[in-house]
């Protein structure tokens, strides 16, 4: 009997000591850089060329509730066709150009940049009706992990980054996407130590001097999905400064210039803080966790970008808006306020539940703010545009004049894709109190897919979009929480 105790003690240790050995995956360095290749936005500008429509999707985060209600956007848009007025008919997923993914929607955004329509035939059962929350915590309770968990830089992120690709990616990394055709998927995780937003993409590795596409898809989604405390940071390495880097001449006047372009205030600091992360000799490594501690939403990088290309087209340099006829943003946002009865009671709330709401308010806040944020651009270059086409400014040759009133001549259609705006308030109120967490039960999952169809369908901007684009829908989605809809 003793002698079967010492044997399983020891083969414990043994598995111990062996998962010690594991080592985390280390992001290659690069010799060069080009900022005209690798994945990202520069490096992908050809599909962008004579773009009448700019399509993008921002998937929030918000666990496998963010993933569940943002495929709905893409079955929606899959599931959809349009008819112009000339009889030619366009799938709406076709004409998507980007897609920015945070923590749980970076799932979905990921993984339909891998697989394209081929995700539509098991994303439900390897992801989203997958107790993934469960496995992830049977492995932390697997003594045969013990001993990598306990490594310098292999920490529960990594364990939950080997199990995503297990289940979904397949050792896909971002070379998989850069030689696809589909839309540029964009992730995004925060910078703990500055609480920055640190985007996956060749722009931001050319700066600390890394190949992206050597890393796996896995761990970008990992680490945009790293919630504080609950898991540990996913740690790269930075080489930055030694690889002869050269900005881009784009990013120059803000960087560089005592007088940058205007208006771009948060575009230059984002930039400012991206190009902060050059430092490798204070910082050679940087910790990754949840992209939404710096922006659950997915939008500020949306944001940032339209500032950047909006004062780029005022300064006269060529950019995509220069024939974008239409800026359209399906803003999917799966965030969910549960109601409090705190205020009910003498005893103020306890730590956790203060932690919580204290972490999720900002975030609230945010997300309200980025959705105005967008519609005033959009209703700002549209008064631009009324001023410039005036009889009196037509006759204006003022050269000043003229500059001022050079804006991108695009509308812009945010289209709001959140809980609040479903008319159904009991279903509101049922998405509104499913946990953030990996684990929904089927049911919700199906509920939260066809909840983001009603919503589009319901969008005033959606209508106002059709009736521009003189087009008519030719399958409409059936309503939220439906038979017909879970289908």
């Amino acid at each position: 009997m003793h002698t079967r105790r010492r044997l399983s003690l020891l083969a414990a240790a043994l598995l111990v000591l062996l998962g010690g050995c594991a080592t985390r995956p280390i992001n290659p360095p690069i010799s060069r850089t080009d900022p005209t290749t690798g994945y990202s936005f520069e490096g992908r500008q050809g599909n962008l060329k004579d773009k009448d429509n700019l399509v993008i999707l921002a998937f929030s985060g918000g666990g496998t509730r963010a993933a569940a209600f943002s495929y709905g956007v893409l079955e929606f848009l899959r599931k959809t066709e349009l008819v112009g007025p000339k009889g030619n008919k366009v799938r709406l997923l076709d004409e998507v150009n980007m897609i920015t993914g945070v923590s749980g929607g970076s799932f979905t955004a990921l993984a339909y940049g891998l697989y394209g329509d081929k995700l539509f035939a098991d994303y439900e059962q390897r992801f989203l009706k997958r107790d993934v929350q469960g496995e992830l915590t049977a492995r932390l309770l697997n003594p045969s992990y013990w001993g990598a968990l306990w490594s310098t830089g292999w920490g529960r992120s990594e364990l939950a980054a080997q199990l995503y690709d297990e289940i979904l990616f397949n050792g896909a990394t971002f070379d998989d996407l850069s030689r696809g055709r589909g839309p540029l998927i964009l992730t995004a995780a925060t910078d703990i130590s500055t609480g920055s937003r640190f985007l996956f993409s060749q722009r931001v590795f050319d700066i600390i001097c890394s190949d992206l596409n050597a890393v796996r898809l896995s761990r970008a989604a990992a680490a945009s999905s790293a919630v504080p405390v609950v898991l540990s940071p996913v740690t790269i390495n930075n080489y930055g400064g030694k690889c002869n880097r050269v900005a881009p001449a784009w990013v120059k006047p803000f960087i560089d210039s005592d007088d940058p372009p205007r208006p771009a205030a948060r575009a230059i600091r984002s930039l400012k803080a991206e190009e902060a992360l050059g430092d490798s000799v204070h910082r050679p490594y940087l910790h990754l966790v949840d992209g939404g501690v710096s922006d659950n939403l997915g939008m500020r990088g949306v944001l940032d970008s339209l500032e950047i290309l909006q004062a780029l087209h005022e300064v006269g340099a060529p950019t995509p808006l220069d024939n974008a006829r239409r800026i359209i943003v399906f803003i999917v946002n799966s965030l969910s306020s549960p109601p409090t009865n705190w205020d009910e009671s003498e005893r103020p709330p306890g730590t956790v539940e203060v932690l919580l709401k204290s972490a999720g308010t900002p975030i609230d806040a945010f997300s309200y703010e980025a959705v105005e944020l967008l519609r005033d651009t959009g209703q700002q270059w549209r008064t631009a545009r009324l001023v410039r086409d005036s009889a009196a400014m037509a006759a204006n040759k003022d050269p000043a004049v003229a500059a001022a009133l050079r804006l991108p001549n695009a509308e812009i259609y945010a289209i709001d894709v959140s809980f609040p705006a479903l008319k159904d308030r009991a279903e509101f109120a049922y998405l509104n109190e499913l946990p953030t967490s990996f684990v929904l039960p089927p049911e919700a999952v199906d509920r939260l897919r066809a909840a983001a169809a009603t919503l589009i369908m319901d969008s005033p901007e959606f209508k106002r979009l059709l009736k521009d684009l003189g087009a008519k829908l030719v399958a409409e989605p059936a309503a939220a929480g439906s038979p017909a809809a879970a289908q």
